[in-house]
């Protein structure tokens, strides 16, 4: 494994943040090059670490540790797998939501618009349903509501128009055919943010990601000890709103509930209350970083 693979973001901040001690037993819900779980393992003796990817590649930067236990499945199952292991309880869950530096620049993956390859974006390359089979097979309503919801597309009806209109004429199998369509909808000068709009939707409908960070969210408040961290990196909007809900109120509406004399009734206390981010030597390193936002909350 080399940093190309994925630099480690805010790495000394999200230490801090997990609070760690030498017996500790620790998630890392989103192993990738396993930047963060290396920095993890450093600060334990006899503590172990679970370490959780659903992508194969991630697999091969398995650290050989003792102390880790790496779990090839999506973090959506947490506790499952943690039962498995014979535990009920940990000190401390991390997770950085970001696709893989790797992923982007692997061309096959499908993930980048900068290639012209299969429209794949699977992270999970035994999942049933790639990002062809999106595009190709659902309807005009569910195509608008992916790039309305996931994508945050202003235009989403007329980008589906234009999909439409394209994969009558023939399927849409390569990510070079999606951009030359969603090329047509997008505004003059914003074309590469539009383009990573269309492309951020269509990843996370492939790979129901809102849906495995909600049940992850909710596994990781019942592993938690008493006094436990959880730690979390995102880097887009949805995925912020989710985690910062959360972890203020215990539900995914932010509702926050108060008890008879008007205290906040919340599983967590919020360690940081305004949202870390990336110091400017950081962003100078790893342009890529730019829009990450770091989240601590400890369990009451």
């Amino acid at each position: 494994m080399t940093d190309a693979y994925h630099i480690p973001v805010m790495p000394t901040e999200c230490i801090q943040g997990l609070s760690l001690f030498p017996g500790a037993q620790v998630v890392d819900a989103t192993f990738g090059g396993g930047g963060h779980s290396r920095l993890i393992l450093d600060e334990l003796t006899k503590g172990r670490l679970f370490a959780f990817d659903q992508d194969e590649d991630a697999a091969g930067n398995v650290i050989h540790d003792d102390r880790l236990f790496f779990i090839r499945h999506n973090f959506r199952y947490l506790k499952n797998f943690l039962f498995y292991y014979g535990v009920e309880q940990v000190d401390a869950v991390f997770a950085d939501l970001g696709v893989s530096s790797h992923d982007f620049d692997v061309p096959d993956r499908g993930f980048s618009f900068r290639f012209d390859e299969k429209l794949d974006m699977r992270m999970n390359r035994k999942a049933p349903v790639d990002a062809a089979q999106v595009l190709n097979s659902y309807s005009e309503e569910q195509l608008i509501f992916i790039f309305r919801m996931y994508g945050e597309i202003k235009n989403a009806r007329r980008l589906v128009g234009e999909i439409i209109a394209a994969r009558n004429r023939q399927p849409l199998k390569t990510t070079g055919q999606l951009k030359e369509v969603a090329s047509k909808c997008a505004p003059r000068a914003l074309e590469n943010k539009y383009l990573a709009q269309v492309f951020q939707a269509l990843r996370i409908e492939v790979n129901d990601e809102m849906d495995a960070l909600k049940e992850f969210m909710e596994a990781s408040l019942d592993v938690l000890k008493p006094g436990g961290r959880l730690v979390i990196i995102t880097y887009h909007s949805l995925e912020d709103r989710i985690c910062k809900n959360f972890m203020k109120a215990g539900n995914f509406e932010g509702k926050v509930q108060k008890d008879f004399y008007g205290n906040v009734e919340s599983p967590f206390k919020l360690v940081n209350r305004k949202v870390i981010v990336p110091q400017p030597e950081e962003l100078e390193k790893n342009t890529r970083s730019r829009s990450a936002k770091l989240r601590i909350a400890e369990k009451i």
